[in-house]
C-alpha cells in the first residue's frame, strides 16, 4: 500500500520533516520514496505508479503541493526523493537560480500548454485589448509569450526564448492586455480574462475541457510540453528510484493515462 498525503506550501517543508521522522521510526527507508508531485494529473498519475511499485516491493509516499518551486526545495533539501511535476527547462531554471543540482532522471508524460476561454473559441475572435492571462513562474511566463508570439498576437525580441518576459513584447497589433497570475489560479480567472494560457495539469485538475475551453496548444513536440522525473544528483542512482521510474513507465501506467486523460495527457514512453 503508498500513502498519498497533501501538504500546503506553507507548511509542506516542515510537515515532510514530521512524515520523515514517522517514516524513520516506523518502516525501512530502504523499501520507500517520497515522491512529490502538484496536485491533479500528476498526482493521480503517480498514484498509479505507486501502485505497480507496491507490488515490486516498494512503498511510494504520494505528497501534493500546490506550487512549483516547494517540491524541489524539499528534494533538494532531502526530505523528497523524487519529483514529478515540471519541464526539464524549469528544472533547469531552478537550478541556475537556486544553485542546486536536481537531474532529470527519465522522462514522465507529455502536457502541453493552450489558450483556454469561455469567451472566444478561435484566434480570430480575439479583439483589440483582450486580456490575457499567464503563469508568473519565470519559466512558465516565458513559455506563455511564446506561445502569444507562435498564435501571431505579439512579437518578441529576437534573441528571447524561454527567458522572455512581459519587457520583451516589442509588437503588440491588437493592443491585447497580459497579466501574470498564479498557476494554479489560471483557471479561475476566466471569469475576468478574455483567454488564460494554462499549463495542462491545472486544466485537467480545475475540469475544464481542451476540446470544449481550448483552442490553441503548444506542439507535442515541444520541450515545454514534455514532463520530467527529478532526482538529486547523489540518489539519482539509487535502486529504488529506478525501481520507481520502471513502475512509472510500466505498461500499466500507460493503460491508465490512455483510459483516464482520454489524449489530452499522452506518455512519453
Amino acid at each position: 500500500m503508498h500513502k498519498r498525503t497533501f501538504l500546503r506550501s506553507l507548511v509542506a517543508l516542515s510537515a515532510i520533516g514530521s512524515l520523515s521522522l514517522l517514516t524513520a521510526c516506523g518502516e525501512s527507508a530502504s523499501s520507500s520514496v517520497k515522491v512529490g508531485v502538484t496536485a491533479g494529473p500528476h498526482a493521480a498519475i503517480v498514484t498509479a505508479a505507486a501502485d505497480v511499485a507496491a507490488k515490486r516491493g516498494l512503498k511510494v509516499e504520494v505528497i501534493e503541493f500546490t506550487d512549483y518551486v516547494t517540491p524541489n526545495t524539499a528534494l533538494n533539501d532531502g526530505a523528497l526523493d523524487l519529483a514529478v511535476y515540471q519541464h526539464e527547462p524549469f528544472l533547469n531554471n531552478f537550478n541556475e537560480r537556486q544553485k542546486t543540482k536536481l537531474v532529470n532522471v527519465a522522462d514522465a508524460v507529455v502536457q502541453p500548454m493552450g489558450f483556454y476561454s469561455n469567451k472566444v473559441h478561435n484566434l480570430k475572435d480575439v479583439q483589440s485589448g483582450s486580456l490575457f492571462a499567464i503563469p508568473n513562474d519565470p519559466t512558465n511566463s516565458g513559455r506563455a509569450l511564446l506561445l502569444l508570439q507562435a498564435s501571431g498576437l505579439i512579437t518578441l525580441k529576437d534573441d528571447k526564448g524561454a527567458e522572455a518576459t512581459l519587457d520583451d513584447i516589442v509588437k503588440n497589433p491588437k493592443n491585447i492586455k497580459i497579466r501574470e497570475l498564479e498557476a494554479a489560479q489560471l483557471p479561475r480567472s476566466l471569469d475576468d480574462a478574455t483567454v488564460a494560457v494554462i499549463p495542462m495539469n491545472y486544466v485537467i485538475s480545475a475540469g475544464l475541457s481542451p476540446e470544449k475551453q481550448g483552442f490553441y496548444f503548444e506542439s507535442i513536440d515541444a520541450p515545454f510540453a514534455l514532463i520530467v522525473i527529478a532526482a538529486r544528483e547523489n540518489n539519482q542512482s539509487d535502486a529504488k528510484v529506478k525501481t520507481f521510474i520502471e513502475a512509472y513507465r510500466s505498461p500499466e501506467v500507460k493503460a491508465f493515462v490512455e483510459k483516464t486523460f482520454n489524449g489530452t495527457i499522452k506518455t512519453s514512453w
